[in-house]
């Protein structure tokens, strides 16, 4: 088994390019925050946090030299026994790179697979929010009552109404943070906008 590293915990100190935007946001996954430059870099963000698999990340942690030309990679991320970097919008025949003496996949993005993703990524971008907000407020010992009652497929605005407090918004984030952590699904998110109707259930539910 590849041998992984933490290497890659700050980005490369650069200037924001002329005419890309920079939308700065909280990385819970790696507890800093981060700048993104450009709606692809951010849309890319969002689904790393989304992603369970995703342990660590890192935005624009090197440069790659290919052919004599420096790419900066958007960034480098840390999954189960894998590490990879990645390239949003890349349409390419880069599948390694060798960084110090580690070799790194390298894994293109094309723009096109970040754009049929866009209703998931709306979704996060919804639900992330609120999941800081809340990232100090709730014990371990709600989580796994809210866990236990989702116990099949239900409705958000039921688990909130049969769980609520004086406050339904510790609820929610409950069940949003479950889904970050992935102890909870909810494949309609990935089709459909999120609302008070959106189905929540457990990892892995039989159909």
């Amino acid at each position: 088994m590849k041998k992984l590293t933490t290497c890659f915990q700050a980005p490369v100190s650069m200037a924001r390019p002329r005419g890309t935007r920079r939308i700065d946001v909280y990385g819970l996954k790696i507890g800093r925050r981060l700048q993104c430059f450009g709606e692809a870099a951010y849309s890319q963000w969002v689904l790393l946090e989304a992603s369970p698999s995703i342990q660590l990340y890192c935005e624009r942690p090197a440069y790659l030299n290919f052919g004599g030309a420096k790419i900066l990679a958007d960034y480098w991320v840390k999954e189960d026994d894998r590490e990879s970097l990645l390239l949003i919008g890349e349409s390419g025949q880069i599948s390694t790179t060798t960084i110090g003496s580690t070799q790194y996949e390298v894994r293109t993005i094309p723009s096109a697979e970040l754009a049929a993703m866009r209703t998931w990524i709306e979704n996060w971008e919804r639900m992330l929010p609120v999941i800081t907000s809340y990232r100090d407020l709730l014990t371990d010992s709600f989580f796994k009552s809210v866990e236990k009652f989702v116990s099949e497929p239900m409705q958000l605005s039921f688990i909130e109404r049969e769980l609520g407090t004086s406050d339904l918004t510790t609820v929610r984030a409950a069940v949003f943070t479950l889904l970050h952590r992935g102890r909870l699904d909810a494949p309609r998110l990935r089709t459909e906008p999120l609302s008070f109707l959106s189905h929540f259930e457990p990892r892995n539910a039989k159909p």
